[in-house]
């Protein structure tokens, strides 16, 4: 979390620039940092993060362009240092991964202080502007990166009907209402771009969650109909996928390039239908592997040992992973990364447990007659019984 005197620095930040520019991640919890932080100001432009996981050169060109005097960078694991240095205007990082070292930067990470905190970017921006009417914005971007907030009770006592208070995580994003809109965020966020800057720039105006998932305005008519032609092309992905089965750990899916990317989200849901695997979406990209990695238990550690053996990159939180792999390494990948798995999670060699037969004595056989005056014993022993029968001969010759 945000200290209170980080809360107050980003605040002043936003409300002394009168042009800001907004880069996010191109997934849900990037946008909805984006929204949060442009509820609070109404000023600005928003870029997605689409082509490249980091911020470089390459935007230079567009804040001289347009003469932003700021820049707010949310739920981005890279910035190059090169590009801080050349846009010679203020830079603020808002961000929840992997902490890195950079220079003249405004640099925001609760993992600065406690390495292992796992804090959603929404979660931040919620905090910069905590608007109640924008709570079911801030559990939206929360969900999407699979943590359910502090703040769960309220948004139940707000919006009882988009989510069961008994909900774990993965019911909440693939059996609830406010995961159904979770998904409309993030198919929103796919396609052509200018469709896509049309669809934000719908988002920044819609006031309620139901204005989208009960159509009851010209605009979430507009973001229904959008989401539902990208949702069929989906849905037929899904259902082959999750036709495939296999005994191995790893759950292996891999697609072409075609004109949608459903690997993070296919990840999520399969991994969520299949806990005790390891999902595996791969899309063949311009020769190399683009890879979503998802799992119920931590696989980032065996994912990084992996790329040091392996042409690619990568890496992400303990538990939901990315990388792109060179298409002529990508089964050298997949070996080392079983092998590794292996390592951190060997199979239980099952024990077989003998089953010991009671065998129930017969009743039913009838019982030799005892024999009359003394028993006879040791019936099976022959010397016994011949040396037995001689001493009785021997007192009746007696007598």
């Amino acid at each position: 979390m945000l200290s209170t005197k980080e809360v107050k620095e980003i605040r002043e930040a936003l409300q002394s620039f009168k042009s800001p520019l907004f880069i996010y991640d191109d997934d849900p919890d990037g946008l909805c940092s984006f929204l949060l932080l442009y509820d609070y100001v109404k000023e600005g432009r928003g870029v997605i993060l689409k082509t490249s996981s980091s911020v470089d050169a390459n935007f230079i060109k567009l804040i001289h362009l347009y003469q932003f005097d700021s820049v707010f960078i949310l739920d981005t694991p890279i910035v190059e240092q090169d590009f801080i240095d050349q846009i010679k205007v203020p830079v603020y990082w808002v961000d929840h991964h992997e902490v890195l070292k950079r220079n003249n930067v405004k640099y925001y990470n609760p993992r600065k202080n406690d390495p292992e905190a796992y804090i959603p970017t929404t979660r931040m921006a919620y905090q910069v502007n905590p608007n109640p009417d924008k709570l079911w914005l801030a559990m939206l971007g929360c969900l999407s990166d699979y943590m359910i907030p502090d703040f769960k009770n309220e948004f139940l006592k707000r919006y009882p009907d988009l989510m069961d208070k008994k909900s774990e995580i993965g019911d909440a994003l693939f059996k609830d209402q406010i995961g159904e809109l979770e998904r409309v965020f993030r198919f929103l966020l796919k396609g052509k771009s200018s469709e896509v800057r049309k669809c934000i720039n719908i988002l920044t105006r819609i006031k309620t969650p139901y204005e989208i998932l009960n159509q009851e305005t010209s605009k979430g008519k507009y973001l229904w109909k959008r989401f539902q032609k990208i949702d069929v092309e989906y849905q037929k992905m899904y259902q082959f996928a999750q036709s495939k089965k296999t005994r191995s750990k790893l759950l292996l899916y891999e697609y072409n390039d075609n004109k949608w990317s459903f690997t993070a989200y296919l990840s999520n849901e399969l991994s969520t239908k299949n806990p005790k695997k390891v999902v595996i979406i791969a899309r063949k990209s311009n020769g190399s592997m683009k890879v979503s990695l998802r799992a119920k238990f931590n696989i980032r550690d065996a994912l990084k040992r992996t790329l040091e053996k392996v042409e690619g990159k990568g890496g992400g939180h303990p538990n939901a992973c990315g990388a792109v792999i060179e298409e002529h390494d990508w089964e050298h990948f997949l070996n080392y990364f079983k092998q590794e798995i292996d390592k951190d999670y060997p199979c239980k060699k099952k024990v077989v447990k003998k089953k010991v037969v009671k065998v129930k004595k017969d009743h039913t056989k009838q019982s030799k007659p005892k024999s009359v005056g003394k028993s006879v014993k040791n019936k099976t022993n022959p010397e016994k019984s011949s040396k037995h029968s001689k001493k009785k001969v021997k007192k009746e010759v007696k007598k």
